[in-house]
């Protein structure tokens, strides 16, 4: 089975990368948010990796 990441074009609130993260890992696109939430508040990563993931993802 190939699998693919690509930024969902139809589960999207700023750039479609949670829901593309979500549909890769088949898991609810809510937990990949929190996720980057709790890291943007830990340590400030989840900022910088959605914003890499955003410009390096294709769109779907």
């Amino acid at each position: 089975m190939n699998r693919k990441f690509y930024r969902s074009s139809t589960d999207q609130i700023i750039g479609g990368v949670c829901g593309g993260l979500a549909e890769y890992f088949d898991i609810d696109p809510l937990l990949v948010r929190i996720g980057f939430l709790i890291l943007f508040l830990v340590c400030g990563t989840g900022f910088w990796a959605y914003i890499i993931l955003w410009i390096l993802a294709p769109q779907k």
